[in-house]
């Protein structure tokens, strides 16, 4: 992680699960890069800013109830309140229930399942003074 690159890493539960077989709702995942875009703001200016709007956004690949996930948010470009964004969600482990319970498995590479564009606002009086 940098200052202009945030992951989050984490597990998604079988609450996170919205359709029949497991699956996760498409939503989850933007719900993750607007996570991962405040984490952002707040690095580079100190504020969460607000996510106003994606762009380009791509589902790659379904994400099921205990697959593994990482999140990684971009800065592009820093305008004067603006600040666009790229954002990836790669899934890096899967359980194997077929195994036991609690088997699971590391891929041998991470499969992207989605990215977007996105933009985010600070306020002038809200950023960071550098």
């Amino acid at each position: 992680m940098t200052e202009d690159t945030v992951i989050h890493r984490l597990r998604l539960s079988q609450a996170d699960a919205h359709y029949g077989g497991d699956l996760i709702a498409a939503g989850r995942v933007m719900e993750l890069f607007g996570d991962a875009a405040t984490e952002l703001c707040i690095r580079i200016d100190g504020d969460e800013g607000l996510l106003a709007g994606y762009s380009g956004v791509q589902f790659l690949a379904p994400l099921h109830a205990g697959d593994f996930l990482e999140v990684r948010a971009t800065l592009i470009k820093k305008g004067t309140t603006s600040r666009d964004m790229t954002f990836e969600a790669m899934k890096y482990a899967v359980p194997r229930p077929e195994v036991s319970d609690s088997a699971a498995d590391l891929l041998g590479s991470p499969t992207l399942v989605a990215r977007a564009t996105g933009t985010c606002v600070v306020k002038k009086d809200r950023q960071r003074r550098r």
